[in-house]
């Protein structure tokens, strides 16, 4: 630095610099300013960080000296604004380092972000929040360029309509800001993936490492699963131990709908929020938390702030509960909100947060507590008491919630699978090229009342039958809607464009009885 440093510093205007935090999963623009005044030398950062953001006090300033830079002998105030937003998160390091060291010069840095923790010797580091900073900013349409480290570029290079310059030292990011040194925007690695075009270009992954061939026998199960994946209907499986209705589950993963870019890139978020490296792959997330998960970690939450939970990490994707009926009554009575309203809000003293729950729920569970109830070959040990007591721990409210009911039975050891994955896939493919086609936003499963009535259109002979079943099982009108978007699915995968007497009988077999 000029040996002249401190010449002009308190008559300076000050500088601001943007960067951002989150607040659950979205992020919070926050500005930072730097203020140098004449008396006895301290460094202070105010406006609520957490422990990450007050450390870096010590980080900024081995990083401008072991960089070559006089740390002024100034009071250095440094003010993250707004100032009642609770911060966190050490990707501020560099634009504070960036305020001090470019104080007196001419910048504009108004059309910038800049993001990254910088070790001690000045290098930058990623941050596990950047992506996700990055994207909620992006999808609010303020990110235009953004200056971070070389290993975050490369993911946030993926986000249309945004420059990222990638610097590996904070040397490197004050010749980019003074204009000596020119970085080229970052380009993102091509995404390898099979896609589709219709009204925008979807990705999707056909390898696999489970296949549906691997499944033997149970076709009713596997139609049921096919139905579930391609409209995204909840679906619960029903059977003895063993007969394979976790290995359904875990295999409708490769047949789900294809993403669109959009998608990709929110999975990729949450994949980043959890701690992980975004692998940016055309894959829909599958979570299976067990029984004895926490409500907490289930829906999300926290003392201070919220934090996301199964529910929304499971955004997009399938949310798989195993042996439904020994996880708590609680946390199965407040999954009624998250099915209903495909959102979930967590409410706390200083935040408040919704999340997208836009999943496929999925269960598996027993007949009964010993699960041989419907065996042909096994005896049931349980009593009629503890049969019903089983039962009663799914609600009629819950379960009113769910779209596929299917009783798999004994398998056959001399059964082969009958349908293998790619074949399934591609009748998921027609039916989301179906739905793509008529404009829906939503799968069918996830449709609002409205547009049920607009895109569920049945013929005339399926429509009575409809009433006169509604009439004779007493059906609710939120079971009336889910038989609808049923039928709409599997006509979907017959390409049909109306709703048939035929589809409608498949949807009315996959009903609770």
């Amino acid at each position: 630095m000029d040996e002249g440093i401190l010449e002009g510093f308190g008559e300076e205007r000050l500088k601001s610099l943007r960067s951002a935090t989150l607040e659950g999963a979205f992020a919070k623009e926050v500005v930072l300013e730097a203020s140098f005044t004449r008396g006895l030398p301290a460094f202070s950062i105010v406006g609520l960080g957490d422990e990450a953001i007050k450390e870096a006090r010590d980080r900024v300033k081995s990083a401008l000296i072991l960089s070559g830079y006089n740390f002024p002998p100034l009071k250095i105030t440094v003010n993250l604004s707004p100032s009642d937003l609770k911060k966190s998160g050490s990707q501020m390091d560099l634009p504070i380092a960036l305020l001090i060291a470019l104080q007196k010069e001419p910048i504009d840095f108004s059309d910038y972000f800049c993001f990254g923790e910088l070790g001690l010797d000045g290098q930058t580091r990623p941050s596990p929040s950047i992506f996700a900073l990055a994207l909620s900013l992006a999808s609010q349409k303020l990110l235009k360029r953004v200056v971070t480290d070389p290993a975050s570029a490369l993911e946030l290079a993926r986000i249309p309509n945004v420059e990222v310059f990638a610097v590996k030292t904070l040397n490197e990011a004050i010749g980019f800001f003074r204009g000596i040194n020119a970085i080229a925007p970052t380009k993102s690695a091509a995404l390898e993936a099979q896609t589709i075009t219709l009204d925008q270009t979807y990705y999707y992954e056909s390898a696999t490492d489970l296949d549906f061939s691997e499944v033997r026998g149970q076709k009713q199960a596997k139609r049921a699963a096919l139905i579930s994946a391609a409209g995204f209907h909840n679906i619960i499986l029903s059977g003895a131990p063993g007969v394979g209705k976790s290995m359904i589950v875990k295999r409708m993963a490769g047949i789900l709908p294809p993403v669109s870019l959009a998608e990709l890139l929110n999975i990729a978020s949450l994949e980043s929020l959890e701690g992980k490296t975004p692998a940016f792959k055309a894959i829909r997330p599958l979570r299976s938390p067990h029984h004895t998960a926490t409500r907490g970690s289930i829906f999300g939450g926290g003392s201070k702030e919220s934090k996301m939970g199964e529910t929304a990490l499971a955004n997009g994707g399938i949310l798989f509960f195993d042996e439904l009926p020994h996880f708590p009554k609680a946390i199965l009575e407040a999954m009624r909100e998250p099915l209903e309203d495909h959102r979930l809000l967590i409410s706390r003293v200083n935040s408040k947060v919704v999340y997208e729950t836009r999943f496929i729920f999925a269960a598996a569970m027993n007949p009964c507590p010993c699960g041989n109830l419907y065996s042909r070959t096994r005896e049931c040990r349980c009593n009629p008491i503890e049969i019903e007591r089983y039962r009663s721990r799914l609600s009629d409210p819950f379960l009113d919630r769910i779209d596929l009911f299917a009783q798999m039975n004994d398998g056959d050891i001399n059964e082969k699978g009958d349908v293998n994955t790619d074949e399934l896939r591609a009748l998921s493919l027609k039916a989301f090229a179906m739905q793509k086609n008529r404009g829906q936003t939503q799968f069918n499963g996830k449709l609002s009342d409205a547009d049920t009535e607009r895109y569920c259109a049945f013929e005339s002979e399926a429509e009575k039958l409809l009433i006169q079943a509604a009439t004779r099982f007493a059906l609710s009108e939120r079971s009336i809607g889910k038989i609808r978007r049923v039928s709409r699915t599997i006509a979907d995968l017959a390409e049909r464009e109306t709703i048939g007497k035929e589809q409608l009988m498949e949807a009315l077999s996959f009903r609770r009885r």
